[in-house]
């Protein structure tokens, strides 16, 4: 059995999709913004993935804008049975490479279309409404027209499955008013555990939830505890924060990111720890000390 099947499975939308998969938002330039500094071997990153069963792909066309999909189309299709491309919609880039927000109806129907032209595909699996009230991190206010839009869409048969990103507990319920939301993305890792509680309350309902930044994003996980159980372990700090997450919930689905083929084959071999619930106690203790 390889690392990944390791990870488990858990349900996306209507398909099983591994826990471990990846997220391709390093493969663009620098800030998320412009071509990659070698495409070749971002490429190589996105063939790797699948040559190692990953079956989950986090993206969006705001990515470069436009880079990733357009690589991940380069590098993958025609696209495997069990592959599921997840993207995100309800962000633009500014000319600075700002992040800036894209709520409009006509600005949501062009996201999907260019997600469908870059990614080359009829239909997209899922898509994730990325609130913008706080760029930062969630913030309240009403989804329901910007996610009336994406429902219509795919009501349309653009879209199969609708996910939410950088939302709170009102606009999850909010948004099962309108339609079903399948999973949601929002920050979380070791460090940085606001949601504790709702990864609880999505488990009991069998949604799943995808944390950005597993491994910390733009300021990666640094910490003396850390390294000293990757240490004891024989792994590195990275690998233990991915197995932490694998076992804080079995709804937890992992995307971390990378531009390197090596980094991608040590996050995936994160699969093969098992934290025993003395080290799991150890490093509950990285949030009580953030």
């Amino acid at each position: 059995m390889s690392s990944i099947h390791k990870s488990g499975t858990y349900k996306l939308g209507d398909r099983s999709i591994h826990r471990l998969g990846y997220g391709a938002m390093q493969l663009a330039g620098k800030g998320v913004f412009g071509p990659p500094k070698d495409r070749d071997a971002a490429i190589a990153v996105l063939r790797e993935a699948i040559a190692r069963g990953v079956s989950h792909i986090d993206t969006s066309d705001f990515y470069g804008p436009h880079v990733t999909n357009r690589l991940i189309r380069e590098a993958l299709a025609p696209y495997s049975d069990d592959l599921v491309i997840v993207t995100k919609i309800g962000a633009r880039r500014g000319d600075d490479a700002s992040w800036l927000p894209a709520f409009a109806p006509e600005d949501l129907e062009r996201a999907v279309h260019d997600n469908l032209r870059n990614l080359g595909l009829d239909v997209l699996d899922v898509v994730n409404l990325r609130l913008m009230f706080d760029v930062h991190g969630p913030a309240e206010g009403s989804i329901e027209a910007p996610l009336s839009v994406l429902a219509e869409l795919q009501r349309k048969g653009l879209v199969r499955h609708i996910g939410l990103s950088n939302a709170t507990r009102a606009q999850i319920a909010e948004g099962r008013r309108i339609c079903d939301i399948v999973c949601v993305q929002n920050q979380y890792n070791l460090a940085h555990r606001d949601d504790d509680a709702l990864i609880d309350e999505l488990a009991r309902d069998g949604t799943a939830y995808v944390p950005f930044f597993p491994l910390g994003g733009f300021s990666p996980l640094q910490s003396s505890t850390l390294s000293g159980v990757a240490e004891r372990l024989g792994a590195t700090p990275m690998q233990v924060a991915l197995a932490w997450l694998l076992q804080r919930s079995p709804n937890i689905l992992l995307i971390p990111g990378t531009s390197s083929v090596a980094h991608l084959r040590e996050n995936l071999a994160a699969a093969e720890l098992e934290l025993s619930a003395e080290v799991l106690d150890e490093l509950d203790g990285l949030a009580k000390a953030a």
